[in-house]
């Protein structure tokens, strides 16, 4: 493979004292960690100041509790500011799904009780409107966007869908399964003339789009911080703008039910919250090492290098092209299609997942659209070209492996 075939590979990023970036963080060194969009990974000064709130908590509950609004309130302020939204739009939920089913738990039916989705949607969220469209007593209509629809065709595949019938719409601004974007201002534009609320998952969209509100007209926004932003699992925002957001409560009626939003979400009883206040330290450090406009750069050369490198692996394995059109392509995230016979269902590509971790001692994620399997990569700043080298030469092998055994053997195909 010549250099002029792929993307040149650019320097990993260092730590101001010259280390690697991954030293930063307590990731297992024998394991390749090539799945960040998944479920993030801590920075260890984040991880750090979590145990320290955890040991003031257990030192003083009774002192602790009583006063923890207020903290979360000020760390709530200062995640607004990182994604540009004023604080009193911005309520913190343990993830975007839980953001999602205070939605569901708080919007009324209006219209026809039809709930409009894609066929791109993330399985948790698009089971919780599902479950809405049942105790509506209506329907989830479901928009088809091909993976290479560009905005336009996007657009049109969700407009179409909308309705007089139509009380919610619900669409990712990044793809999960496809690592895509959707036009969610446009969408957004044509649900607010229609009447219609939307609901915008933008789970991975916190540290991996700068200021990913701005244009977006929508009444709710759902995002996770753990993932892109590193912060400490269980740690997401909510946004909510205009008249509805005052019907949202969090999961857990605590003795904030009276105020108004976000306050209310800022009581939580004795839930351990440390993951809120120790957030802004996780997605500092990354600003103040790096700045997160060059961090946001290097993910995406990144990305760009290891799904060539993968992609070249994989077609001279296969004889077929392993690139993937994606219509509106997202920094940090790529796709590279899998041989014929893996990961053709979400059932399989987790099941593949867990059996490259074990055989190959690769992280990594599988995701199935259309019937087809395709690797996500989703590179963070502790990733290096290295990494994906290491796939290409040892793990594209073993799964051209498994592919023709899956082929051969079709009903033999591991459960797990």
């Amino acid at each position: 493979m010549s250099e002029t075939e792929v993307t040149t590979a650019p320097r990993p990023l260092l730590l101001a004292d010259g280390r690697p970036a991954a030293d930063a963080w307590s990731l297992d060194p024998a394991m390749k960690h090539l799945n960040h969009g998944s479920f993030g990974a801590v920075p260890l000064v984040a991880q750090e100041q979590q145990a320290a709130l955890r040991a003031e908590m257990d030192r003083s509950p009774v002192v602790w509790f009583p006063a923890l609004p207020g903290r979360v309130a000020a760390a709530r302020a200062e995640l607004a500011a990182f994604l540009d939204v004023a604080p009193g739009d911005l309520a913190l939920v343990p993830n975007a799904s839980a953001g999602a089913s205070s939605v569901y738990a708080a919007i009324p039916r209006r219209r026809g009780g039809e709930i409009v989705v894609t066929d791109h949607g993330y399985g948790a969220v698009t089971m919780g409107a599902e479950r809405l469209a049942r105790r509506w007593g209506g329907r989830v209509r479901t928009a088809r966007v091909p993976l290479d629809a560009d905005e336009e065709q996007a657009y049109q595949a969700v407009a179409v869908e909308l309705s007089a019938a139509t009380d919610l719409v619900v669409v990712d601004q990044i793809t999960s399964a496809t690592a895509r974007r959707l036009p969610v201002a446009r969408i957004g534009a044509e649900a607010r003339q229609r009447g219609i609320p939307l609901l915008v998952d933008g789970a991975h969209a916190p540290g991996l789009i700068d200021a990913p509100l701005a244009g977006v007209a929508c009444d709710f926004w759902v995002g996770n911080l753990h993932k892109w932003g590193c912060a400490p699992r269980g740690t997401a925002t909510l946004v909510a703008r205009g008249p509805l957001r005052e019907q949202l409560h969090p999961l857990i009626d605590s003795w904030g039910a009276a105020e108004p939003f976000p306050d209310r979400f800022d009581h939580q009883g004795t839930v351990d919250v440390t993951s809120y206040l120790a957030a802004p330290a996780a997605l500092d450090f990354v600003g103040r090492t790096w700045g997160w406009q060059a961090a946001r750069r290097y993910m995406d050369d990144l990305a760009d290098y290891g799904a060539q490198v993968i992609g070249a692996a994989v077609a001279e394995l296969t004889g077929a092209d392993a690139a993937v059109d994606v219509g509106m392509p997202v920094p940090g995230m790529r796709l590279v299609r899998l041989p014929d016979g893996l990961a053709g269902t979400r059932v399989e590509a987790d099941a593949l997942r867990d059996r490259a971790a074990q055989e190959l001692g690769v992280e990594v994620a599988f995701t199935s659209f259309g019937g087809a399997g395709y690797l996500r990569l989703s590179a963070h700043v502790y990733n290096t070209p290295a990494d994906y080298e290491y796939f290409a030469e040892v793990c594209v092998p073993a799964l051209g492996e498994w592919a023709r055994a899956a082929r051969e053997h079709p009903t033999e195909r591991p459960a797990r």
